[in-house]
């Protein structure tokens, strides 16, 4: 089916797939927002998906939009090629992890499905990306992802990070920097109910670093046994 899709449709329904990830449907105005695009925009191509054959999308005005079984497989697939060409990127060609999600946003749409095929060989089938998200299989089954968020734990817990979104390249390098990255493992030693900021121990490290919510809730974690 992808090489009968534009990179428009497959950047729309990569979108859809990851915001009813969160909330069950995406709406127009989470579409606009995400694809910096109108809102009267998002609703013609909406239409256009939903009308195709077979249609992609089930969409319904005002009650926005969930993906159809073939819309959800078109997603998958577009997500698959975006997450190996993100680890291809990384550890072949040297990128920093806060770069390769635009690279990968521009090459995505253009590599073949036997291309895709010669990277995961390469990087011995991979689970996850560098950002710790989950790389659809090629039956696009996924992978077990972290679902707990940082912001959620409390003083005396450990945990491994096992995740961090990969939207805000600024983040990403300021997380670096601290020594914040999947499989780093952390200790809360303290949390502040006033303003929701957590003092993390981080393994192998002696000074402690402090994390607000805007940023502990933009990072997943593996609870570990005390």
């Amino acid at each position: 089916m992808r090489k009968n899709l534009t990179p428009a449709t497959e950047d729309y329904l990569k979108a859809i797939y990851e915001i009813t990830l969160q909330n069950g449907r995406a709406s127009t105005s989470q579409l606009a927002e995400c694809l910096e695009v109108t809102p009267a925009s998002v609703t013609g191509m909406l239409k256009k998906l939903a009308s195709s054959e077979p249609p992609l999308v089930e969409y319904r005005k005002h009650r926005g939009v969930a993906l159809t079984a073939a819309g959800k497989k078109a997603a998958l697939e577009t997500v698959r090629h975006h997450r190996l060409l993100e680890l291809f990127l990384h550890e072949i060609l040297g990128y920093p992890w806060d770069e390769v999600h635009e690279e990968a946003e521009r090459l995505e749409h253009v590599i073949s499905e036997k291309f895709e095929e010669r990277i995961a060989t390469v990087l011995g089938d991979p689970n996850h990306d560098p950002h710790g998200d989950p790389i659809p299989r090629r039956d696009l089954s996924l992978p077990p992802a972290a679902m707990t968020s940082l912001s959620e734990l409390r003083h005396g817990q450990h945990a491994k990070i096992k995740r961090v979104r990969d939207t805000d390249p600024q983040l990403l390098r300021h997380l670096s920097k601290l020594g914040i990255e999947p499989d780093t493992e952390i200790k809360v030693t303290d949390y502040s109910e006033f303003d929701g900021n957590l003092t993390l121990k981080l393994a192998g490290q002696t000074e402690k670093v402090v994390l607000g919510p805007q940023v502990t809730e933009q990072v997943y974690v593996e609870v570990m046994a005390n």
